[in-house]
This record gives structure tokens, C-alpha cells and sequence, in this order.
């Protein structure tokens, strides 16, 4: 089994830390079901009947951003195939539509929205086109997916998520496209090095369902074998199937990090979870399901599940054919909006800045040599004044007061038969971050 040591030593990049500090983002699923009232397409839609004449970008950022959200992912193209961009290499498009006389390009002004409301901008581009002749061909085929991603990450600004799923059927020929996973990685990273490539991906796991199940204890050290591109492939959705949507966790997936499930692993990664769920039974709007949006309660426990329990919530709000969010699910964001502000606006530990008091225990009373403090000081250093107490069995003795920690403090301690050690922080700045405790044994080399 790997040791603490070793566990502790398996770190996020700087892209995954960014995206764990986006917490709370948007999906909108929009596209040829919204207009077909279907959530799977088959890639013979009329690129006519998309014709969103009262859309909006700004009203759907803006409704995410009141929910208190950071970010926002487009399905760029969907699974039947028609692009939400004038592609240069499908007529499949929004060129072809009559929305702008052709010359619209929803993914250019959602980009602009989120830069205009402060959010990260993000796209869905799926690895299963159904229109696309060429399908199941190899090669082929993934110059076409290439291309497209490549206009995708060179056209719009910068990207913090490249969502990839693991959908795949059978194309015009009869045979299933073998994803070249390693391929679509290496454009995602030449373009867009910051950005994160989410579930079918080496970044950010999918927690496994779409009902916005958490699990009790989610660990980010896994097993590198969590993140074979070909093993979230087979988990993922493979046609339009409701009761898929609705399905937890199970058992046998419940606990994937702990000290006992990563005994004989070898490999390990930081590889965090991503919760994602749709604020409506379904991914796509549909008018019979208006009054059927998520309650406050619902989305409100699974946010605390999610971003409350060290995984991040990408919910889905799906626009109305005319191009707009539905009042329903506006006013339910603008409600979890105010909720949040409401609850997490106030920090009563930074008002009342009293003592931070950090206690441990040994196993057995030693001979204590040296006390090693370090601050996180990714974060700055904040810490401004301290004392260390040591105990075996009676009262608490004061052995050091001190000022400023930062990156290593050292602090000789020299008492015998210690049982206990007491670290008060006094005075700081902000919430001290406290990265490292290390207390070592009194041995004949160090000076009295």
C-alpha cells in the first residue's frame, strides 16, 4: 500500500487547481433537438428549422452568473452532428439555417458574453457526428473531429473546459469510430494549454451519473487507471435512454480513493470529480417539462454535495427554441443565487479573528526535539504572531512565542516526556493556511 508519504506527494496541475476554484459553472444543451423536441438526434435534421430569433447570450450569462456561477460550456455540436458555428467543413451548420440569413454564430456570441459578464468560456464538441458521412472511417474521421476542435480552440478566446463524452455508435458504413483520445488530448494542449479536457479525459473525472448523486467521500488520489479514456467510454451514455439519466452511484463505486482501495496500486493521479446534472429531467428544452425545474431544496443539497464536498457542479440550463431561458428557470437561478450570497457572504471567523489553535496527540510520551511549521505560502504569508505549549500528563506549558511563520519555521522545543503539543495562532492575516507540522525526537546532535 502506498504511503502517506507517497499520497501526499500526488498534487493537482495548475489547470486542475483553477478549475476546483471555478467550483460552480453552467452547461447549455442547444442545438436541433431543441427545435426536433427530442434529446438524441440522428443527424437527418433540416438545418432550416433552427431559427432562435429572440436569442440572447447575455440573458442566459447573465441568469447563470446571478445563480453565482464562474463558467459556462456550450455543446458546440451534439451528437446529430449540426455545429452551433460557420464551420468550414460541414454545410451541417448554423450557416445553412435562416437564423441571421446564415450569417450567425452562436458560439461567437456566447464567448463574447461570458467576457462581457466575467466568466470562463467553455465548449462540448461531440466525438460522435451523425451526419458526418465519413464516420467510423479512422483516420479519416478524426481529421474531420481535429479540424473542427481546432477551429473551436482558435476562434473564440480563451477555452477552460474541453468536455469530451464517450458516446459512440455506428456510422454510415456500419462500423463504430475508434476515438484516437491521445490525439484529440495533444490539440487541446497545443492550443489551449490551460484548459482543462473533462471526462473522457486526463483532467477532471466524471463522478459517474447525471442526477447530481454525490458520493459520501470523494477523493481526488485515485488510480490512474480511473482516467483510461476507454473505460469512461464504456460507463458513458450510449443512446437516448431516461433511466440512464436518472441512476446513483452504486455501491461498488462508492469509495474510490480511501487508504484500503488504493492498496496495490501502483500508479496514482489527481484526477478530481465533476458532478453534473440538468436543472429539468431533461438535457434539451422541452415545453412539457416547464414545471418541472429542479426545487431550491434539490439543487441546493446537491451543490453542497458537489462543491461542498470537494467536487465541482456543472448544472445544465437548456435554452427555449426562440432562443431564450425559460422564466421558470430563471427565477429558480436568480433563487440559488440569493441563497448562496446569503449563506456564505459572511464569515464570522474573519470578524471575530480570534485564535486558531491546532492540538496533537502522540502515540507515546518522547523526548521532543524540534517543532517544524510551514505556511502555504502559495497564499501568502499570513501568519503574525504564535505560541507552542507542550504537556504529558498535567498542565499546559508555554515553550515558544514567536511572530512570523512562512515558508519553514524551526523551533527548538527540548522537553522530555511529551505527550501532547499545542500550537496557538494569535494574530494573522486573513484565515491562516497552515501547510506542514512536523515534530521530531531530541537526539545527542543537537546543542542544548
Amino acid at each position: 500500500m502506498p504511503t502517506d508519504q507517497e499520497l501526499i506527494k500526488i498534487v493537482p496541475s495548475k489547470r486542475q487547481l483553477k478549475y476546483q476554484e471555478t467550483e460552480f459553472y453552467a452547461f447549455f444543451h442547444f442545438g436541433m433537438n431543441t427545435y426536433t423536441n427530442r434529446e438524441w438526434g440522428d443527424g437527418t435534421e433540416d438545418p432550416r428549422i433552427f431559427n432562435p430569433q429572440e436569442f440572447d447570450a447575455g440573458q442566459w450569462v447573465s441568469a447563470v452568473k446571478a445563480a453565482g456561477m464562474k463558467g459556462v460550456i456550450l455543446t458546440c455540436k451534439h451528437h446529430d452532428g449540426f455545429c452551433l458555428w460557420p464551420t468550414k467543413y460541414t454545410q451541417h451548420s448554423v450557416a445553412s439555417s435562416p437564423w441571421k440569413d446564415g450569417a450567425g454564430d452562436v458560439v461567437q456570441e456566447v464567448s463574447d458574453a461570458c467576457c462581457r459578464y466575467g466568466l470562463k468560456f467553455g465548449i462540448y464538441l461531440s466525438p460522435w457526428d451523425r451526419n458526418q458521412p465519413c464516420y467510423g472511417s479512422g483516420k479519416e474521421y478524426d481529421d474531420y473531429y481535429i479540424a473542427q476542435l481546432t477551429e473551436l480552440l482558435t476562434g473564440y478566446g480563451e477555452i477552460f473546459s474541453v468536455w469530451l463524452d464517450g458516446a459512440c455508435g455506428e456510422g454510415p458504413n456500419g462500423k463504430k469510430q475508434v476515438y484516437n483520445w491521445e490525439r484529440y488530448y495533444a490539440c487541446v494542449r497545443n492550443y489551449q494549454p490551460e484548459a482543462c479536457i473533462c471526462v473522457c479525459g486526463p483532467d477532471i473525472r466524471w463522478c459517474g451519473n447525471e442526477a447530481g448523486d454525490v458520493r459520501k467521500s470523494e477523493w481526488s488520489v485515485v488510480p490512474a487507471r480511473t482516467a483510461l479514456a476507454e473505460s469512461v467510454q464504456e460507463r458513458s451514455q450510449q443512446s437516448d435512454d431516461e433511466e440512464f439519466r436518472q441512476r446513483k452511484i452504486t455501491s461498488d463505486m462508492e469509495d474510490l480513493g480511501s487508504r484500503a482501495v488504493l492498496e496495490g496500486e501502483h500508479a496514482l493521479i489527481w484526477y478530481p470529480a465533476e458532478v453534473n446534472t440538468s436543472i429539468r429531467p431533461g438535457w434539451f428544452y422541452h415545453s412539457e417539462e416547464d414545471d418541472q425545474v429542479k426545487s431550491l431544496e434539490e439543487l441546493v443539497h446537491i451543490y453542497l454535495g458537489s462543491v461542498g464536498g470537494n467536487a465541482t457542479f456543472l448544472l445544465n440550463i437548456p435554452p427555449m427554441p426562440n432562443g431564450l431561458l425559460h422564466e421558470n428557470d430563471v427565477e429558480r437561478l436568480k433563487e440559488l443565487g440569493e441563497w448562496q450570497k446569503g449563506s456564505f457572504s459572511r464569515n464570522l471567523l474573519e470578524e471575530s479573528h480570534r485564535p486558531v489553535e491546532l492540538v496533537f496527540a502522540l502515540d507515546e510520551a518522547e523526548d521532543a526535539g524540534y517543532l517544524v511549521l510551514k505556511e502555504e505560502i502559495r497564499y501568502s504569508q499570513r501568519v503574525e504572531a504564535f505560541e507552542v505549549f507542550v504537556r504529558d500528563q498535567g498542565e499546559w506549558e508555554k515553550v515558544y512565542t514567536g511572530t512570523v511563520i512562512g515558508y519553514k519555521k524551526i523551533i527548538p522545543i527540548f522537553k522530555e516526556n511529551v505527550r501532547e503539543i499545542r500550537i496557538v495562532l494569535n494574530d494573522y492575516r486573513v484565515l491562516p493556511q497552515i501547510s506542514f507540522v512536523g515534530v521530531y525526537p531530541r537526539n545527542y546532535y543537537q546543542c542544548p
